[in-house]
Formats: C-alpha cells, structure tokens, sequence
C-alpha cells in the first residue's frame, strides 16, 4: 500500500468515525422525540397529528392552564341614581309663608344638617318623621319628601343632593392611568365605563385581563372580549372591585426555532401559526418543517368523566408545514397556556454534516500527500 492510500484510509476512516459520533445539535430529530424508551412497552404519551379531520377532537378536550373564571353578562339598568344605605342626602326647604314651623320670622328657606341614609334605607326629618327613600332616584325622593312637608306647610317646596357613600362606589384597582376610587354616576354605569373614567388602559399593556371582585368571588375576562362582545360589558354595583392586570399565560418554544424563550400571550386565542410568527419561526438551515411538534402536558382530571378527553396525560401534537392541510390545520389548531413548541432538527442536516466531515477527511488525504 502507498504512503497516500495509507493516509486516504486514515483520512476517511476518521471521518467516518466522527459522523458515527453523536454530532452536536441544538434540537433533537422527530423520530428521537417520538421514539420510546426501549424499556417501555407502550409510550407514557400520545402522538395526535394536526389535521383537518381531528381538529374539533381537539378542541373539545378539556383545556389546560386556564384559570376558569366565569364572567356576568351586561344586565342593562335605567340610566339614573339610586339612592342606596350610606349616601348622604342634603335637604333644603322652601317656605313663603310667614309663620311658619319650618323657617323663623324672614327666612324663606332652611338647610337641615346632612343626613346619612340608614342600613334600612331610611332618613328622620323633622315634623314629618322616618321615611324610606332607599332604591328611589334623587328626583323621587325629592318629590316624595316634599309631599309630605307640604301636608304641615302647604307652600313648602323641597331641593334635595346626593353624595353617594362607600356603598355607592366601585374601587378600579392598577392596569389603568388613574386607579381609585369612582362613584357610580347612575345605575347602568359598566365595567368599560369605569375604565374610561379611570384614563383607559395602556398600550403597553399586553392582552390585558379584567379580574372582578363582587360579594366575595372572582370574574375573569379579557378586556379584547369586552371590546368584540357588548353584552358581556357588566353593569357594576356598589363596592365592585376591578382589577386590570396583563396576560400572565405564557407558551415556551425550544429547538430549531427563531427563539428560544418564554413567550407571553398577545391576545385571548391563539394559533400554532401566529405561535411560530411570534417566536420568529423556525430555522431555514436547521429546521424540520415536517416536524413541528406542541407538547402538551393534560391534568389527571382531564382523562376523568365521560366527555372527550385526550387518550393520555401527556400528548405530543405533530403539525406538518409542507402540505396545505397542516398548514390551515395550524392556523386553527389552539395554543393553550403551557404548551411547549418544539422544532426538530432536519434529517439533512445531519447528512450535510456527515458529507462535510468525509469531504474534510478526503481534503487530509491530498494534503497528507502533498507532504
């Protein structure tokens, strides 16, 4: 054997030796991913391909991640005041009689000391006793109590003012640009209502989420369904608690992908396609655009009851970006909080790889015999 055939098989086998080599990567194959343990009989997880045909199996699986909250829908009210226990009413009457048991000698009017409204929804005025003006607007009231001041001063006339009390206002907590506390200008006053009153929501506030606090329990929504869904625009009462924080679901992505990151949800629904365009999409020189895959870890309570349910806890949903129908499919296909977004590695390259190391080896050689 000569010197150079000698230093061509060492060339070659060494390069062959390293393509043998587990070669460094930055994100494992499909196969490797969905391969079992050789020890496992049957995978711990299931592989649900994303087609056209399975998408509504999908989507009535239980949801993951959520927090669950339910919402009041809009209970339109008549746009006026209501005096509630707690406001505070201001009472002045009018009296053009001279002697009168209401006004001293050249007094036309008289100003009673500010009255709070009892737990009973009542009031005391003098010569006329307890009366109940709770659940009446402010113009009622004023009517009814001057129809009874007219019964022991019949020229009497009556101007009435509300201050609504604690009772009587809602508390807008953090997310806008004047949090605090807001009296409810009438009875249909609503959630976005208070939101406009409290300087709006930032744009810098990503999705932002309305958390609601009424008699000890808690609703949710997003503040893009309030926007979209007019009925679902809660009318407030008193002692209401809103609360508007952003998104704080979040989907990770790993791989061959544009980033590799925690990622925050941008808007209430989102899809595998608006998915990858957020984390940049994946690598052109390294990305298997066949195997993209959402890991998904479902709770124990999910596979319970008698409704759709995933076959396992853990599923691995696999989305094909080469064919049209993975394409729609992705663009439907829900990311749920949670959810992890792989992109695998190309089997070319790989391949591309191993050729460049016998390339390499077969470059040693000639330069081997050149010495």
């Amino acid at each position: 054997m000569t010197c150079f055939a000698l230093r061509a098989g060492l060339a070659l086998l060494l390069s062959v030796s390293l393509a043998a080599c587990s070669l460094p990567r930055g994100a494992g194959l499909q196969r490797e991913v969905l391969s079992a343990s050789a020890k496992d009989e049957i995978p711990d997880f299931a592989v649900a391909p994303v087609t056209r045909s399975l998408l509504d199996d999908y989507a009535a699986w239980p949801a993951t991640g959520e927090t669950g909250r339910p919402w009041i829908n809009r209970q339109p009210q008549p746009a006026n005041r209501i005096i509630a226990a707690g406001d505070s009413v201001s009472v002045t009457v009018w009296n053009t009689e001279d002697n009168s048991l209401l006004t001293g000698p050249g007094q036309r009017s008289v100003t009673l000391p500010e009255l709070r409204v009892a737990s009973g929804g009542t009031v005391f005025l003098p010569y006329i006793g307890t009366i109940r003006i709770a659940g009446m607007s402010p113009e009622h009231a004023r009517e009814v109590i001057e129809t009874r001041y007219a019964e022991v001063a019949p020229s009497a006339q009556v101007q009435l003012g509300l201050a609504e009390g604690r009772a009587s206002t809602v508390s807008l907590v953090g997310g806008v640009a004047a949090p605090g506390s807001y009296p409810l200008p009438d009875n249909d006053f609503t959630v976005l209502g208070l939101i406009a009153e409290g300087g709006g929501v930032p744009a810098s506030l990503e999705n932002p989420q309305i958390l609601l606090h009424r008699d000890g329990r808690i609703y949710g929504t997003s503040v893009e369904r309030l926007f979209e869904n007019p009925a679902l625009d809660t009318t407030l009462r008193g002692g209401d608690r809103v609360i508007v924080e952003p998104d704080a679901r979040i989907f990770l992505s790993l791989g061959a992908a544009g980033s590799e990151a925690l990622h925050r949800f941008p808007k209430q629904d989102l899809s595998a396609l608006e998915a990858l365009s957020i984390i940049g999409g994946v690598s052109d020189t390294r990305a298997d655009p066949q195997g993209i895959l959402v890991l998904r870890d479902y709770p124990a309570a999910a596979l319970q009851g008698d409704g759709p349910k995933p076959p396992q806890q853990r599923v691995v949903f696999t989305l094909d970006l080469t064919s049209a129908d993975g394409l729609f499919s992705a663009g439907r296909f829900r990311i749920q909080p949670g959810d992890l977004v792989y992109a695998t590695e190309s089997p070319v390259t790989t391949a591309q790889t191993i050729f460049g190391l016998i390339g390499s080896g077969y470059g040693l050689a000639r330069q081997a015999n050149t010495l």
